[in-house]
């Protein structure tokens, strides 16, 4: 990662977080995006962690990014504070005012519903609520395949040449998505079906500011095992 210039942006970086966290890993990808040195602290019990509770005592949630002193909260929000602090990189959120809102609400919408319904097949009681889960996280896959064709242009990412905020906040969500691949059969981002998708999900993997965060996918299986017990992950 590249220096930092100015006297604001030299102030020590650290960022709360813990390996899993799709949120986590929206920070990330961003501070490696600006070229940003910082030092990662992994939480490994935020429920109980005490750094978490001083710095976050409203949500009492990760990722926390502290800058200097001052700590800066909720993924999204953290990304656009990143973004608008460092300069030493890409912007990640377009500077016409109608495509960043287009952006703002395309992450919202990806939290909201496809996050939901990752969960939602993930904690479902019975069959029929996974089924319910499953077939809204095919329609979520359906219209971000027509975002990606409209926002991408024919270019590389959903930002067009290098990786965006609507890159980010869906690249992040791709590891419980392969998750869920393997153990429901079913495949959300399909050649076929979503290829837009498809060939985007390997750019985004590949990308200098993701491969080296990205978790691992048998680390997360694991993981889910052990956090969710219900029969899909047995």
């Amino acid at each position: 990662m590249g220096s930092i210039n100015g006297s604001k942006n030299d102030e020590c970086v650290r960022l709360l977080g813990a390996w899993p966290s799709p949120f986590v890993l929206r920070t990330r990808i961003a501070l490696n995006l600006k070229r940003v040195a910082y030092e990662y602290l992994e939480e490994e019990d935020t429920l109980n962690s005490e750094s978490v509770l001083n710095y976050n005592p409203v949500h009492k949630q990760i990722p926390i990014l502290i800058h200097g002193n001052k700590p800066i909260r909720e993924s999204l929000n953290i990304v656009m504070y990143v973004d608008e602090t460092w300069l030493s990189g890409p912007p990640i959120l377009p500077s016409d005012p109608f495509d960043r809102a287009v952006a703002r609400f395309w992450d919202v919408y990806i939290d909201e519903h496809c996050f939901t319904s990752i969960n939602g097949v993930a904690v479902a009681k019975d069959e029929d609520e996974r089924k319910a889960a499953i077939a809204k996280l095919g329609q979520c896959m359906a219209l971000l395949e027509e975002t990606f064709q409209e926002c991408s242009k024919g270019r590389g990412f959903f930002g067009g040449e290098n990786i965006g905020f609507i890159d980010i906040g869906f690249g992040s969500m791709l590891g419980p998505l392969k998750v869920l691949e393997k153990f429901t059969g079913f495949k959300f981002i399909h050649p076929k079906n979503t290829p837009g998708l498809f060939h985007w999900a390997d750019r985004f993997y590949a990308h200098e500011a993701v491969k080296p965060v990205m978790p691992d996918i048998e680390k997360l299986v694991e993981f889910a095992r052990l956090k969710f017990n219900t029969s899909i992950f047995k």
